[in-house]
């Protein structure tokens, strides 16, 4: 039986969708595949200029940006209150940011783990609640979540990313039966590891990769 299944088949027109993270990775996969499917798209990230370059390269009234920091509480509230001027209703939030520190457990400073922690896991907590009321407002909404098979298994990321990781999955089990009443759908995406400016340093590392893959 043949999958005659494509991109093509897909279509976000008339969908407005906010991806963090969405300058490199797999943020920046997911910004290009929902340009190309029509969606209108907010695209979130720290720097300025690589926004600025992105929505550069796609000249389209459909593509704006918002640089935040979403590892400050400060720039994780100036972000929502910028979308909520931006837009009225929501039909997509991405939470893909996040970053990780490779090291042994009992050698993270609190900085470090703080760090991880706000990006990864504190970003997707509080856009999910601050942006509850637009996604509501669409009655078909959905949340997607980017965790890790670091949330599930060990696979040498260091134990403060695969907590979060954790976590996030667990949140989303509970934000999926806490919102399904609200018309919003909540799943998460767990990747293993891909080659994107993240993980690429690691895996060109020989005798790391033979033992993730062991």
């Amino acid at each position: 039986m043949t999958n005659n299944h494509s991109i093509e088949q897909f279509q976000l027109k008339e969908k407005k969708a906010v991806i963090t993270g969405a300058t490199k990775g797999i943020g920046l996969a997911i910004a290009e595949c929902f340009i190309t499917l029509g969606a209108e798209v907010i695209l979130v990230a720290r720097t300025q200029e690589d926004l600025a370059d992105l929505i550069a390269k796609h000249s389209t009234d459909a593509v704006t940006g918002i640089a935040a920091d979403l590892s400050t509480k400060p720039g994780r509230d100036e972000l929502i209150r910028a979308i909520k001027q931006e837009t009225d209703q929501l039909d997509i939030l991405v939470n893909n940011v996040g970053t990780n520190i490779r090291k042994s457990t009992v050698d993270y400073t609190d900085n470090e783990f703080d760090q991880i922690f706000a990006t990864n896991l504190k970003s997707t907590f509080e856009l999910s609640r601050g942006l509850q009321p637009l996604l509501k407002k669409n009655g078909t909404a959905s949340i997607v979540n980017i965790s890790s098979v670091a949330g599930l298994n060990h696979i040498r990321t260091g134990s403060p990313y695969g907590m979060t990781k954790a976590a996030i999955n667990q949140l989303t089990k509970n934000l999926a039966v806490e919102w399904a009443a609200d018309g919003i759908r909540v799943n998460a995406v767990a990747p293993w590891y891909i080659n994107t400016p993240l993980a690429k340093q690691v895996l060109q590392n020989d005798d790391y990769r033979k033992e993730v893959l062991s």
